[in-house]
């Protein structure tokens, strides 16, 4: 864990260092991420089959590499109560917040007597992947899934590692309407969404976090397939002056630090005395965290304590760009609103990060790796497209028919010089 102090000379350099230092997975992936992808495409089902069996140690056939509405039924059924209530809970609140975003489509007529606008249709199909593995991911499938079905997407195919499926998992799909499963995990999951493989037909669009397989795998589809984005570690800045309690603030600490041995988490604050307790919290929680090894791991390479004026935290939160940001105090507003490169804000003491990830209703999957300086968390504009529409008749073209000649022409295209003077003069 690193210290700063704003009032030290050079700290803006050491800082700014910090927040630049790679915490991706270090191994070269993509050699590996393109063969996999190479044999996808070229055998199909055949390859999907066999890398099963290399990579998972599972044995699949046609018949079982989807997850059929039997077993979906009864891991749902296995999944228990209070966790089924909860992801029912969740899934009200994810449907009804991203329903709001819903855009509308538009039609106006201009000053030329052009009629212009635009409108919104959903997606066909959209690929989710739910990774496997650390833990059972019902959240993973809510966020994105959720959204999707509110957008009116056709189809949704999950995909997730071989092996036993988490009843969470499958309650998950079964309240989010997710009725297509396959039995694939990593790059070879991605490459059977993009192109296509046996039964498991090609989508639009694949969302959803995965390991570094994954992520290489997306990188190297898109423009095949569209993408929601380039997942890296999971982040969270926490700004807090000394009215917290440190317990709260260690426990927010490392929400994020469990997830990943590179994720990374950071404490500013302007009393140096609290700084020094929410560290000693920290080291405290860690003794008893069934996560503690990744979340230690996390917080001894990445983890940062800032000393700095609090009015200074949303510049230093806007250099980080993080993935989560929580202003716990009074007035939070106050700072958080002059920050502008966030995934995700979280404000006052009784907002932890941690209801986001699940119940808030806001979505979950959230830019990171300074990625919050030019892109937004998954949303329903995700899984809609808009169209713009022109519609033209003889008087406005008379209006527009010249410039568009004057410009085409200056392009050097002829044919589109000619596709407007042809109108203009058949209508003299």
């Amino acid at each position: 864990m690193r210290r700063f102090n704003f009032d030290d000379p050079g700290f803006e350099a050491a800082f700014s260092a910090f927040v630049g230092e790679r915490r991706e997975t270090p191994e070269d992936v993509d050699a590996v991420v393109r063969d996999i992808l190479a044999a996808v495409r070229a055998e199909g089902l055949a390859a999907l089959l066999r890398l099963a069996k290399t990579f998972d140690k599972v044995e699949l056939t046609e018949a079982t590499i989807r997850v059929s509405a039997e077993e979906i039924a009864e891991g749902a059924a296995a999944c228990h109560a209070d966790v089924r209530e909860a992801i029912a809970f969740a899934a009200r609140r994810i449907r009804a917040y991203h329903e709001r975003q819903r855009p509308a489509d538009l039609r106006f007529t201009d000053e030329t007597g052009v009629e212009l606008g635009w409108r919104w249709t959903p997606l066909e199909s959209v690929g989710i992947y739910v990774p496997g593995g650390r833990a059972a991911y019902p959240s993973t499938v809510l966020m994105n899934a959720v959204p999707a079905a509110a957008a009116g997407v056709g189809r949704i195919a999950m995909v997730t590692p071989p092996g036993r499926l988490q009843p969470a998992v499958l309650a998950a799909a079964q309240e989010a309407g997710v009725s297509e499963i396959w039995r694939v995990g990593g790059a070879q999951a991605v490459a059977a969404l993009a192109y296509g493989a046996g039964p498991i037909r090609p989508v639009d669009k694949i969302v959803g976090p995965g390991n570094a397989f994954v992520t290489a795998a997306k990188r190297r589809v898109y423009g095949v397939v569209g993408i929601d984005a380039l997942a890296g570690p999971s982040e969270i800045v926490v700004v807090a002056d000394a009215s917290n309690d440190p317990e709260w603030i260690a426990a927010d600490l490392l929400s994020q630090a469990e997830h990943d041995p590179a994720a990374q988490s950071i404490l500013i604050t302007d009393d140096a005395a609290f700084a020094a307790r929410v560290e000693a919290a920290v080291e405290s929680q860690l003794k008893t965290l069934a996560t503690g090894q990744d979340a230690r791991a996390s917080w001894r390479d990445h983890g940062a304590v800032v000393i700095a004026p609090l009015d200074a935290s949303p510049g230093l939160v806007d250099l980080i760009a993080p993935e989560h940001v929580e202003f716990a105090m009074d007035d939070p507003e106050r700072l958080a609103d002059r920050v502008r490169h966030a995934g995700a804000i979280f404000l006052g003491r009784h907002a932890p990060e941690a209801i986001g990830d699940y119940v808030a209703g806001s979505n979950h999957v959230l830019p990171t790796s300074r990625a919050a300086r030019f892109s937004s968390g998954l949303s329903l504009y995700d899984f809609l497209k808009r169209t713009s529409i022109v519609k033209c008749d003889a008087a406005a073209f008379a209006i527009l028919g010249p410039p568009t000649i004057a410009l085409a022409e200056a392009e050097g295209l002829p044919a589109h010089a000619r596709s407007a003077a042809i109108r203009l003069m058949q209508s003299r």
